[in-house]
């Protein structure tokens, strides 16, 4: 996804939408139905190459992704790109290879609901 400077809007956490926040939270917890909530029944999830569509691939997912590894996020930073796309910046830290890691949460929003969602370094 290429970000242009002049449709980005710098955001704090408190300025992100809830459902980004809520799912952010969940995820972090490992709070599988609280996260998979967030997202609209078509939704689709891009992260590690991989493609999952719709609530219960969604679910499998975050039930598994990491399930490995013990790790903490940190909030870094966000942008507001367009009128419905947010990257969030999230720091990870951990026993998984590398051991640290700065990911973008590219998050595409219809209404309350997350319909896209792509990890990528």
């Amino acid at each position: 996804m290429t970000m242009t400077p002049d449709r980005e809007t710098a955001l704090t956490w408190a300025e992100l939408p809830t459902v980004i926040t809520a799912y952010l939270r969940a995820h972090e917890a490992r709070n599988t139905e609280t996260a998979v909530r967030a997202f609209a029944a078509d939704a689709v999830v891009t992260d590690e190459g991989h493609t999952y569509r719709g609530r219960d691939e969604i679910r499998s997912w975050l039930s598994n992704a990491g399930s490995q590894y013990t790790y903490t996020t940190e909030f870094v930073g966000a942008h507001r790109i367009g009128a419905a796309q947010f990257d969030v910046l999230q720091h990870l830290e951990g026993n998984f290879p590398g051991g640290s890691a700065d990911l973008h949460y590219l998050f595409t929003l219809e209404g309350d609901s997350i319909t896209r969602l792509t990890i990528a370094p």
